[in-house]
């Protein structure tokens, strides 16, 4: 007699596309279980607690932002598939970002979540592109990027169709590159299309208590929708049993079976799982395991015990930054490129008259080469932070206000930074890789019939992008089946 516990459908990992995808599935009443190996929900959009503070992981911004009354976009799809009100995320708009480049920050793009304002710039900065870019930007509006079934193209090939001028396709290429791109220089131009509406074409917001809002919503819907949830109870192992993932077994050692499988975990770790353990001849499956993401990133963080306008540093919510000729995105030579990145100023949002951050937060993203970091034994490691944390400041100074540095050094609270050693640990993902696998399979499918995979590796990117994602594979997959 088998008298393990059965599921519907079993999802693997308590990010936003596994919560997603959970919500939507439980509101059509299919018995559903999230397993997450973690204590806490989120994934590559989570927070941790630090010095008695948290701090958002992953979250700069909330991506396609539009606002109330905009009908047809990715956010307004995922309020009315998940049942959530819009007030429930309490969102709040940047103030304004920009795209800089230069070693003296000589050429800057300010763009806000009025599109016509990044347009007027590209005309004022690049007016023989404009026409280009204006032909540029139709095409993307008309673009299915939702499509499950499009092709690859190279994006970088699609641009210059219509610019000519290598800065302003660097500068398109820098933001939707560092908050979405798993392959290195170029894109697929489907994926580029996403970020591009995403960031651009729409816009960036953020509730007042950050990822946490955001969170805490999708495990109340979920649970109101009565799905199941086990934290600190990650799948050790997936058994194929005739073309079908027909076993999960816990890290417990307990096993369970489900009609279909959701994996939110990245395609080269759910392809991990099969069988895993097993010699290789006895192993039930020969497919071939996709390669990982071969970059990552560093991310330093520093709390000041005053608002970031103290220094003249308030009215920027995001920049993007490079101070070379060309930029280059790609997995660095040395641990960490300083040469580009993103800066983020939490502070910066708009939250309306009289509030604000109780501190003020900084934070700074760069490309890093994950293999010195997994090599550093503990105290080259700490060393190794130590060391790039204060390259990365030192890097960021052109690109901000100029401001007194001693005020600034005094004003510190606490510090912290995460690497791909970090990520690695507490997300799971090879080589520390946040955006994952570099080949997408946009249907979700695998070599198993009843095994999907929803999250970055199904494509659909940024965190209204992730919560897309599991819906659009709970719909396709299952929903709809007939």
């Amino acid at each position: 007699m088998n008298d393990s516990p059965h599921y519907d459908v079993a999802i693997i990992g308590a990010g936003m596309s596994g919560l997603a995808a959970g919500i939507r599935l439980a509101h059509f009443g299919k018995k559903v279980g999230i397993f997450e190996r973690h204590n806490a929900v989120g994934g590559l959009n989570g927070f941790y607690s630090f010095a008695g503070r948290k701090f958002d992981v992953g979250l700069h911004a909330m991506t396609n932002f539009v606002r109330s009354g905009v009908k047809g976009t990715p956010l307004t799809k995922l309020l009315r598939q998940l049942r959530i009100e819009r007030d429930e995320f309490a969102l709040c708009e940047q103030k304004q970002s920009r795209i800089t480049f230069g070693s003296r920050a000589e050429i800057s793009l300010r763009f806000t979540n009025d599109f016509a304002v990044f347009e007027s710039e590209v005309a004022r900065a690049f007016p023989r592109q404009v026409d280009g870019f204006r032909q540029l930007v139709a095409v993307i509006k008309g673009y299915d990027d939702v499509a499950l079934t499009a092709q690859p193209e190279s994006a970088r090939t699609v641009v210059r169709r219509f610019l000519s001028d290598a800065v302003l396709e660097d500068m398109l290429f820098c933001p939707v590159m560092y908050y979405g791109s798993a392959t290195a220089h170029d894109m697929d131009f489907g994926q580029f299309v996403i970020m591009f509406k995403a960031l651009l074409l729409e816009g960036f917001a953020r509730p007042f208590d950050g990822v946490r809002v955001i969170l805490r919503v999708l495990q109340e819907k979920y649970r109101q929708a009565g799905g199941e949830r086990r934290m600190k109870c990650g799948v050790r192992r997936i058994v194929i049993r005739e073309g079908r993932a027909g076993v999960l077994v816990l890290d417990t050692g307990e096993e369970i079976t489900a009609d279909h499988i959701i994996s939110s975990i990245g395609s080269p770790e759910t392809h991990a799982l099969i069988d895993a353990g097993l010699p290789k001849a006895t192993t039930a499956s020969n497919a071939l395991i996709p390669e990982p993401g071969g970059h990552s990133f560093i991310e330093t963080i520093t709390v000041f015990d005053r608002q970031p306008a103290a220094f003249g540093w308030g009215d920027d919510t995001i920049v993007f930054f490079n101070d070379s000729a060309r930029f280059e995105y790609a997995c660095p030579t040395n641990a960490v490129d300083t040469r580009s990145g993103v800066i983020c100023i939490p502070n910066n949002f708009d939250f309306g008259p009289g509030r604000n951050l109780p501190e003020g937060v900084v934070r700074v993203t760069c490309l890093a080469r994950p293999a010195p970091w997994f090599a550093f034994n503990d105290s080259d490691y700490a060393a190794a932070k130590a060391h790039w944390f204060s390259v990365v400041q030192q890097c960021t100074r052109p690109f901000l206000p100029p401001a007194d540095q001693a005020a600034i050094k005094a004003a510190v609270l606490t510090t912290d930074m995460f690497t791909p050693r970090t990520i690695a640990k507490f997300t799971g993902h090879f080589n520390g890789a946040i955006y994952g696998a570099p080949v997408k399979i946009r249907d979700g499918r695998t070599a198993w019939s009843n095994l999907y995979l929803c999250g970055t590796d199904q494509g659909f990117l940024g965190i209204v992008g992730a919560m897309l994602s599991g819906i659009s594979m709970a719909n396709y997959h299952i929903l709809q089946k007939k």
